[in-house]
């Protein structure tokens, strides 16, 4: 009998996959454990994810959620925790990432992000520059309003500096400015602990994206899980707003 990871791979792979990893603090109440606690598990949760699909699947962008704009207004504390634990993430994983093919972007305003984190970032998108097995973004102090703000100053500016004309403005022309620019539009968005919202996360480039809402929380998700929101996209079927039958 064939295994479920032989089955989705079989099945058609989507080339881009969207994680929002939720769920950290509800784990860690209810193991009775402070909510750094929860996100250290968090951390854990997602180097598994990324070593699983680096390593069995032939899927070759993944994104994943890890701070949002809107998540500096948490404690102090906590957002410190959270920077650190990403600059260690960083540091120490990095050359593991260069060893297993993979290209690390990240989007969002890195001018808010702590001088070491913003360096730490720096070097990691510098050392895996080459790395084509996989692509891995992660979103970190970002915001899909913002995002979609900034590339209409971006345009603004250009259509001032005499580059481009307000007539040529249209859908290709804002997707260029965007951060994930060359980048393909995610193809599944996955969200972990019951939530069924997107949460300002790449509201422009998931217009046409399947949803996957599970009740799992982050620290939870393991490979087995993720292979199930696989298949569950496997069943799909994705018409883009064409009727049944037509040519996509």
């Amino acid at each position: 009998m064939r295994t479920l990871l032989e089955r989705v791979k079989e099945g058609g792979l989507p080339r881009h996959v969207a994680v929002i990893m939720d769920g950290n603090g509800r784990w860690a109440k209810a193991h009775g454990l402070s909510r750094t606690s929860g996100h250290q598990a968090g951390a854990l949760a997602a180097e598994r994810l990324i070593r699983f699909v680096g390593s069995k699947l032939e899927l070759p962008y993944l994104t994943l959620f890890a701070f949002s704009s809107e998540n500096w207004a948490r404690p102090q504390s906590e957002v410190a925790f959270l920077m650190d634990l990403l600059t260690d993430f960083i540091r120490t994983r990095l050359a593991e990432l260069v060893d297993a093919g993979v290209q690390l972007r990240v989007i969002g305003d890195r001018e808010r992000i702590p001088s070491a984190l913003r360096d730490q970032v720096a070097d990691g998108i510098a050392a895996t520059a080459d790395g084509e097995r996989l692509h891995l973004t992660i979103a970190l102090s970002y915001g899909g309003r913002q995002e979609l703000a900034a590339a209409a100053r971006r345009i603004a500016s250009d259509v001032v500096a005499g580059k481009i004309r307000p007539g040529d403005v249209d859908e290709t022309a804002v997707a260029d400015r965007l951060e994930t620019a060359g980048m393909p539009d995610p193809d599944l968005v996955i969200r972990t602990s019951g939530e069924e919202r997107l949460s300002n996360f790449l509201l422009w480039q998931s217009a046409y994206a399947e949803l996957c809402f599970t009740d799992v929380l982050w620290p939870d998700f393991v490979p087995a899980e993720f292979l199930r929101c696989l298949a569950a996209y496997q069943r799909r079927r994705r018409r883009f707003g064409l009727v049944e039958g037509m040519e996509t």
